[in-house]
């Protein structure tokens, strides 16, 4: 059921990203849906994901395992970590060509869980935040690109960015945009670096609109310190 109300939009010209989502999940949930293992100690409940947090992922060099990586991408050869204030996003269309991403693209790939993500429609009045799941409201993943970067103390952090298209017939309704989420076929082929690149840019595609739906939440998902299951919920 589409929850989206047809109104028309103002000012398409928004800022193209993806920049909040939710894994709210159990951790034996995400373990079994992605035939990985995780530290428990680390995973808790995110309602309400915003850059900068430490996040699940599961990389091409430990597919059956689940790391917890920071949002916005710090390449390998950054002078400080403030440049992963820029890089959340990832537009599929130019990561050959991008200086942050091309290496990353050739080695270093990525699966961001996640159970949904919210993005902001704005009109003449206001911007309404929605929540966007998928239809049987199970967990997918974000195709995403990940790398390792050393400060001057010699030691490591791992960050991520999650790779953004063209929006599907759902999301042209909110947003010029939408976050690649690949399908089950398609998550091995974006973790196989091996294979052909034309392989794994073909996986970047807009998910179906079909399997999705999106419905208005409260306003408070507007702050990053609001983590609460509140945020998920349908306001209409």
């Amino acid at each position: 059921m589409l929850y989206i109300p047809l109104v028309r939009l103002f000012n398409r010209k928004r800022v193209t990203m993806c920049g909040r989502f939710s894994v709210a999940k159990k951790a034996e949930d995400i373990e079994e849906r992605f035939n990985a293992k995780m530290d428990k100690s680390y995973f808790r409940a995110v309602y309400n994901a915003a850059p900068s947090q430490r996040l699940p992922v599961i990389t091409n060099e430990d597919s059956h395992s689940v790391s917890f990586f920071r949002w916005g991408l710090v390449p390998f050869w950054a002078k400080n970590i403030s440049i992963g204030n820029k890089l959340i996003n990832a537009r599929a269309e130019t990561l050959v060509e991008k200086p942050a991403f091309r290496a990353a693209l050739k080695k270093k790939r990525c699966l961001v869980i996640a159970d949904g993500f919210y993005e902001w429609m704005k009109t003449k009045e206001e911007k309404i935040p929605y929540r966007i799941v998928l239809k049987d409201n199970v967990l997918f993943a974000f195709a995403g690109l990940w790398d390792e970067w050393i400060d001057t103390e010699g030691k490591s952090l791992f960050s991520f960015t999650i790779i953004t298209t063209t929006p599907n017939a759902l999301m042209q309704t909110i947003h010029t945009r939408m976050p690649v989420i690949l399908t089950k076929d398609a998550e091995q082929t974006w973790l196989n670096t091996s294979s052909d690149m034309s392989d794994a840019l073909e996986a970047l595609k807009p998910y179906s609109s079909e399997l999705m739906q999106a419905y208005p939440v409260s306003k408070a998902v507007n702050s990053t310190m609001h983590n609460e299951p509140d945020v998920m919920v349908s306001v209409k």
